[in-house]
């Protein structure tokens, strides 16, 4: 029987676990923190990414490893890829880690992007303000994720403030400049390659954030076909150019008739949720048969699907599960403020349909204001 090791025990690890057992897949997941929710369903290695002690033992348990989130030491990854298969390579996950890379990918291979620079110092910084225009952003280079380690600069007298906040890191982490993008919708592609090459992508999501954290998405998004193809085009270019084996996710802004490129996830994503219910083959297993050189299942969709986000507790279920299409995910974590705890998926076979279905459960749940967007978006 086939080992998968998964570094990282979080809610992305617990559901591949799950996903994996119609597959006769074990698993083996690796966290720091005892509790990690994966191990709720899988064998639980807690030790230090850094440490080779840990990691020789858990490469010793395992056929075949992924992550669970980006923030594992690529180092760590590049270790283990000279003993066992890793996938996606530690080159994917090095240029994912680093936002300057990365944006510098995207432009090499003809991604849009916004404008973005490098600084180390306070003088870069203002100087690059002035050149960028505000508003903008200053973001760490790594370790940022669910809009943590960032800065808005609306204006020249906020780059004290801004330096003030993030400066510190430019040392350790490195700092980048963004152009703020006045985005008009954000959008999503989830997609899958196989160790064969072989691409495939689910239906163009969109996505509503809050405070920096995503709160609900929809899919299929309704755009117009020649976006999409361009969005699973711009996937497909960056798959290739890092050999990437594995679902990722590319969060894009569409301005103007323009997408944007914002940036690369290199692991299953929290917009491609929705999959579990509403696809022929979930992210979470697709993301396994690709790994373990396996077909890739249909990406097609089974209606329209929208994915809400639970965070810092879990609302009543019944409110969802009253509805025919309704789905309820819950994590095993102890609340906490900004944490994601849980979500839940509504399925119908039309827009109008997920529409009721989204307010019936809004109006239980008393989150009017979650659901309204996607509504709108529905009905219109």
């Amino acid at each position: 029987m086939t080992t998968v090791g998964i570094l990282g025990g979080g809610q992305l690890a617990r559901m591949l676990a799950l996903s994996g057992a119609p597959l006769g897949l074990r698993f083996l997941v690796m966290d720091t923190e005892a509790d990690a929710c994966a191990g709720q369903f899988a064998p639980l290695l807690v030790g230090d990414y850094r440490d080779e002690a840990a990691l020789a033992e858990f490469a010793s348990r395992v056929d075949v490893a992924t992550f669970d989130f980006e923030n594992v030491p690529a180092e760590s990854a590049e270790w283990l890829a000279q003993r066992i298969p890793v996938f996606p390579n530690p080159r994917a996950l090095a240029v994912a880690q680093d936002r300057m890379v990365e944006k510098s990918l995207f432009r090499r291979l003809g991604i849009p992007v916004g404008e973005f620079a490098a600084v180390s110092a306070r003088t870069e910084l203002e100087a690059e303000v002035a050149r960028i225009g505000g508003p903008c952003i200053l973001k760490t280079r790594r370790l940022g994720y669910d809009g943590k380690g960032q800065f808005r600069i609306r204006t020249a007298a906020d780059i004290e403030a801004a330096w003030q906040a993030l400066g510190e890191q430019a040392s350790s982490v490195g700092l980048i400049v963004e152009a703020f993008i006045p985005f008009e919708r954000e959008l999503s592609v989830v997609a899958v390659r196989g160790r064969d090459g072989e691409f495939r992508t689910w239906p163009l999501t969109e996505n509503w954030h809050v405070d920096g954290v995503l709160s609900a998405s929809l899919a299929p998004a309704t755009v117009d076909a020649a976006l999409a193809q361009s969005a699973f085009g711009h996937a497909r270019k960056l798959a290739e150019a890092l050999d990437y084996v594995g679902v990722f996710a590319l969060e894009l802004f569409y301005r103007d008739g323009q997408l944007l490129a914002n940036e690369m996830a290199p692991r299953v994503h929290n917009s491609g949720h929705w999959t579990i219910e509403g696809a022929e083959t979930s992210q979470f297993q697709n993301h396994l048969r690709a790994v373990l050189g396996l077909p890739l299942g249909a990406t097609d969709t089974l209606g329209h699907a929208c994915m809400l986000n639970w965070i810092g507790a879990m609302p009543d279920a019944a409110a969802v599960l009253n509805q025919a299409g309704g789905h309820w995910h819950d994590y095993g974590k102890q609340p906490r403020a900004g944490r994601k705890v849980g979500h839940a998926t509504l399925r119908a076979d039309n827009p109008t349909g997920l529409a009721q279905a989204l307010q019936q459960a809004g109006d239980a749940l008393g989150r009017q204001a979650q659901v309204a967007p996607v509504v709108g978006r529905l009905l219109t």
